[in-house]
């Protein structure tokens, strides 16, 4: 399914407006497209199909007015096809989401900031695990850009039980601009 078939931004709460939540799945999709266009197979697209958008803003960063921090979150339930052995959550499973989803706050506010979304590339992805959480649990998964610069974008995120009230796993992501492909002129 295309994720602009199962994803209603009327529905996603936050202060980012209707048409910057347009943009940005706009662009959003045009990156999956391309990965699927390569025939990428595997059980992330599954799992993450299965996320689902709760909250997007820009927000002005409490520790520094005069920076802007950008707030995404999302809910997912644990399934059978998420968990290890003893029915807890699977840690790779946990960077997973970890991974994909503290992207977004970083091309949301290079987006609203810049008019370009920038994904980035992965230099260190740090997760710490807390607690765990099973089969049928409620998953609230807040992502919070830390620093957005030339160089070096980062970003946390926070994996909470919902259902026990608990934290289950954090992270940070730190990344860095795409470069652009050189060009293969012969000489």
């Amino acid at each position: 399914m295309d994720t602009r078939e199962h994803v209603d931004v009327s529905l996603i709460a936050g202060n980012v407006s209707a048409e910057l939540k347009e943009a940005f799945f706009d662009v959003f999709c045009e990156q999956i497209k391309k990965v699927n266009a390569k025939g990428y197979k595997g059980f992330e697209p599954e799992i993450a199909s299965r996320t689902v958008w709760k909250e997007m803003s820009v927000l002005t960063k409490v520790e520094e007015p005069e920076k802007l921090e950008a707030r995404i979150v999302f809910e997912i339930i644990v399934e059978e096809d998420m968990v290890n052995p003893i029915r807890s959550l699977h840690g790779g499973c946990s960077a997973l989401l970890i991974d994909n989803c503290s992207t977004l706050p970083i091309a949301l506010l290079s987006l609203a900031t810049t008019g370009r979304a920038e994904f980035g590339v992965s230099k260190s992805l740090n997760i710490w695990y807390h607690a765990p959480a099973m089969v049928g649990d409620r998953l609230r998964i807040v992502c919070t850009t830390l620093s957005y610069g030339s160089r070096v974008l980062t970003s946390r995120c926070e994996i909470w039980d919902t259902t026990n009230h608990r934290l289950i796993a954090s992270g940070v992501h730190t990344k860095m601009p795409a470069s652009t492909p050189k060009s293969t002129a012969k000489l």
